[in-house]
C-alpha cells in the first residue's frame, strides 16, 4: 500500500506541481510581454489564475512528498541525544505530537474546503468566475497523506520500542 501511496505522491508533486509551475511560468511571461510590449491585458486575472489557484496546487501537491523525504524541520535532535529504547521513546513521543497537529490542521482544511462546496465559493479570474473548491480540497488530500506518512512513521518506531535491539 505504501508503495502506491509513494507513486501517488511523486505524481502529485511531480507531474501536477510540474504542470502548475509551468502554467506560473508561461502566465507570467505572457503577461510581462503583454504588458510591455504589446501594451495590452493578454491574460486577463493572469494574476489570479496564479494566486488562488496555480500556486496553492503547487503547494499542496508539493506537501506529501516533501514531508516523506524530510525536507520538513524534524525534533530528531532529541532522539540523537538520547541512547537506545529512550530515544526511540522519545521519537515515537514526537510523531504522536506531530500526528496530533497534523489532524488538528486535517480537520480544518476539511472544514474549510467543505464550506468552500456547499457556500459555492467562487475565484474570480478576468471577467470570469471559478469554483474554488478543487483547489481548497487539495489541503486536507495532502494532510491527509502526510497524516498517513505519520501514523506510518509511529507503528514502525513503536515496534523498535517494543523490540530489545
Amino acid at each position: 500500500m505504501f508503495r502506491w501511496l509513494e507513486r501517488f505522491e511523486w505524481g502529485l508533486a511531480a507531474i501536477g506541481g510540474g504542470l502548475c509551475l509551468l502554467a506560473i511560468l508561461v502566465v507570467t511571461v505572457v503577461t510581462v510581454y503583454g504588458r510591455y510590449v504589446l501594451e495590452t491585458d493578454v491574460i486577463p486575472g493572469g494574476y489570479n489564475m496564479i494566486e488562488g489557484a496555480l500556486f496553492p496546487l503547487m503547494v499542496f501537491w508539493g506537501l506529501p512528498l516533501a514531508h516523506r523525504e524530510g525536507s520538513f524541520p524534524r525534533l530528531e535532535l532529541l532522539q540523537s541525544m538520547a541512547p537506545g529504547i529512550v530515544g526511540r521513546t522519545i521519537s515515537a513521543l514526537v510523531l504522536f505530537v506531530e500526528a496530533l497537529i497534523y489532524a488538528v490542521v486535517l480537520w480544518y482544511a476539511a472544514k474549510f474546503a467543505w464550506l468552500a462546496y456547499d457556500a459555492s465559493r467562487q475565484l474570480q479570474i478576468g471577467t470570469g468566475y471559478w469554483p474554488s473548491w478543487p483547489v481548497a480540497i487539495m489541503a486536507p488530500l495532502s494532510f491527509a497523506l502526510m497524516l498517513i506518512e505519520i501514523v506510518r512513521l509511529m507503528v514502525v518506531d513503536a515496534g523498535r520500542v517494543f523490540t530489545s535491539r
